[in-house]
């Protein structure tokens, strides 16, 4: 009888933990996507400017890779809904991917976007906001918008893999192909799996198709249909 009822409080507890977490998840990942949408706005200079009907396809501007900790992008990804944005800062310190007015961090020793190589940011899974809960519902296809000063890179998701902690080269400019020389523009996004674990990391790879000088025309009207 007492172990019954130990097992009851335990799954009480348990339960009530995850209502905290997905409560927190909830509130926190809303004030990150508040904060995402006031930084967006400071990213174009041309309020109103027309969103670009067609993505160019020759090499895009790339920026110089901004000081530790600082906010300089902010990624869209539909497939997590409509109004779905956050913001990208420098480095995989807690002080970003804790941060309510970031959620994303940036890999410094990788890429920048639309840069050759492998330009890569991480989120949490689940906590402090849980960005990237969702990571693992990505379908081929599926496009993720980056969107810096003045300009906007795009890419299209092809396909994932799960891996330990210790992998480190999915990172590499060439992804698990260390001190190769890259030639293609790859983005990677990474996570803990499986939700509420950090036993190994979920890995996304999607590749670049294309950038515009205004918001594209397709997540334009993605946002409007919102």
């Amino acid at each position: 009888m007492l172990g019954e009822l130990l097992v009851t409080v335990g799954v009480l507890v348990l339960g009530f933990v995850g209502w905290q977490v997905w409560l927190s998840d909830d509130i926190m990942g809303g004030q990150q996507q508040q904060a995402a949408q006031t930084y967006a706005q400071s990213l174009t200079t041309t309020p109103g400017a027309e969103p670009a009907a067609e993505l160019r396809t020759d090499a895009p501007p790339v920026a110089a890779a901004p000081g530790d900790r600082e906010s300089f992008a902010v990624v869209y990804i539909p497939r997590f809904g409509p109004d779905f944005v956050r913001t990208v800062g420098q480095g995989t310190s807690r002080f970003v991917l804790d941060s309510l007015d970031l959620g994303l961090a940036h890999y410094d020793t990788s890429a920048m976007p639309g840069d050759v190589g492998n330009f890569a940011i991480a989120g949490h899974r689940n906590g402090q906001g849980g960005p990237f809960t969702r990571l693992d519902e990505l379908v081929v296809g599926d496009r993720i918008y980056v969107q810096m000063q003045d300009v906007w890179y795009v890419y299209e998701y092809r396909d994932s893999e799960y891996v330990l902690p210790t992998a480190v080269d999915v990172v590499a400019p060439v992804p698990n192909q260390p001190g190769v020389a890259p030639t293609d523009r790859i983005m990677t996004m990474t996570t803990c799996h499986p939700e509420w674990s950090a036993a190994s990391r979920l890995i996304t790879y999607s590749v670049f198709v294309g950038w515009s000088e205004t918001m594209p025309a397709e997540l334009a009207a993605i946002q409007e249909g919102a």
